[in-house]
């Protein structure tokens, strides 16, 4: 009878060792994931807090600060990109208190073929302060902003594997 207790308790502690119960680390909530592409949001919303890029950067194209005071500041790129994977990354800081003053939007033109993608921030773009979208095709690029009450620091660059 002593011997199958023993035993019994042997397997007992083995299930809790191997169900990881005996953990000395305390339980908490999963840390949260940046997003890396983001999606059209409402007007109203606040700014997220935001971490270190998530993509790979290698050799920059440009790496500058922009600041817009007013919806007249208005700031153009011309850039050619010799590598088929780039990416535009930009970290927006509200210069103003009222979330809804500050918006930045950027088009980023293929001065070759004419096709152009648009990023924002604020309006009718989402609130997130780092925005980091992945490029594909080399060319003559244009980059073009404006914005009110937001600078922007923005990184263009090859994107690492």
């Amino acid at each position: 009878m002593k011997r199958s207790f023993v035993c019994c308790l042997a397997l007992v502690l083995l299930g809790v060792i191997v169900a990881g119960c005996t953990s000395t680390t305390p339980a908490g909530p999963a840390p949260a994931t940046t997003p890396t592409a983001a999606a059209a949001a409402p007007a109203g919303t606040t700014a997220a807090v935001s971490a270190a890029p998530t993509l790979p950067l290698g050799g920059h194209y440009i790496q500058k600060s922009y600041s817009f005071h007013n919806t007249n500041d208005q700031y153009t790129e011309q850039l050619r990109i010799d590598n088929q994977s780039w990416a535009v990354v930009y970290t927006v800081t509200p210069l103003s208190d009222d979330p809804s003053a500050g918006w930045f939007e950027m088009t980023v033109t293929n001065v070759d073929s004419k096709k152009s993608q648009t990023f924002g921030y604020g309006r009718s773009f989402a609130g997130d302060t780092l925005q980091q979208y992945p490029m594909y095709g080399a060319g003559s690029y244009q980059i073009a902003m404006k914005g009110n009450l937001t600078k922007i620091d923005l990184d263009v660059a090859e994107r690492r594997p």
